[in-house]
């Protein structure tokens, strides 16, 4: 395995924030954007999720529970809105609990206590178990909130569990909406497309569906983004589940108007997203700071 300086500053950071989180972000800002972090009179977008992960969202016995994946079921179901839940096939506290044999011959398993923790079953006949055993138990014993000091993982009870797999009517994944929401009120939404070709798109649009100079795919888009069916619930959804919160990203998977709750995203991207400007517009990441 090729070892690069990179990957070793990676793993010191990680120590680093077991020590100080505070410092280890301001190296990981740093290193991103090549600037120091400004948390005293913070602007960008950027700046303004770290200031609120070190101040209001530090310690925040809510943040935490719904930035469990398992746990923020139980606020969805708090705020009257159980129906866009998905459904739950099995909860446990370690890989040893897991009987295969009962689960579904589709299926998403995931850990609850941080991002990228998945594992997609299309066919139960086919899968590896102990492979997939062995990155389980791998994930349940790290802490993943040290990789970017993302504080909101730092006090989730660690648990497997396993979903609905959700498909369109033609077996291909859904389009994934995450709608960006300050003080309650959604601004704009992210449109995740073609996931299943290992490329996916991402799209910006306004309320009205018209399409933002945000990141890059947009430049190469030549036709224009159709409203699905049931967007106007999903905004309403989204004021909801948004009206806690200074800013969270609430996530969403449109399935033929079904709408299925996804996460609630507190630090896009850790709040390191690099990816907002573009060549034709620099300014996003201060454009969207002053929403919040």
């Amino acid at each position: 395995m090729k070892i690069t300086i990179r990957s070793i500053a990676k793993k010191l950071v990680y120590h680093v924030c077991s020590i100080s989180p505070l410092l280890a972000t301001k190296i990981h800002f740093y290193d991103r954007f090549k600037k120091f972090l400004n948390l005293k009179q913070p602007e960008t977008f950027n700046e303004k999720l770290q200031w609120l992960k070190f101040n209001t969202y530090n310690n925040n016995p809510l943040i935490t529970l719904c930035a469990d994946k398992f746990s923020v079921r139980e606020y969805i179901k708090k705020i009257g809105h159980p129906e866009i839940l998905n459904e739950i096939y099995g909860v446990w506290n370690s890989v040893e609990e897991i009987d295969w044999d009962l689960l579904p011959n589709k299926f998403v398993m995931k850990c609850n206590h941080g991002a990228g923790y998945n594992i997609i079953c299309e066919n139960k006949k086919y899968i590896d178990k102990n492979s997939h055993e062995r990155k389980l138990k791998t994930w349940m014993k790290q802490d993943f909130w040290k990789n970017y000091a993302e504080l909101h993982y730092k006090n989730i009870k660690k648990k497997i569990i396993c979903e609905k797999y959700i498909e369109t009517e033609n077996g291909q994944l859904p389009e994934d909406y995450k709608v960006f929401c300050f003080h309650g009120k959604p601004k704009f939404i992210m449109i995740c497309t073609e996931r299943d070709t290992g490329n996916p798109k991402f799209y910006f649009v306004d309320l009205e569906w018209r399409l933002l100079p945000y990141g890059s795919d947009y430049l190469g888009l030549n036709k224009p983004i159709k409203k699905p069916i049931g967007h106007e619930k999903l905004i309403e959804y989204s004021k909801k589940l948004s009206s806690n919160f200074p800013f969270v990203r609430v996530d969403f998977y449109l399935n033929s108007g079904n709408i299925i709750f996804g996460e609630l995203t507190f630090f896009p991207a850790a709040g390191l997203d690099n990816d907002l400007n573009n060549e034709e517009n620099k300014n996003v990441d201060l454009e969207i700071g002053k929403l919040i």
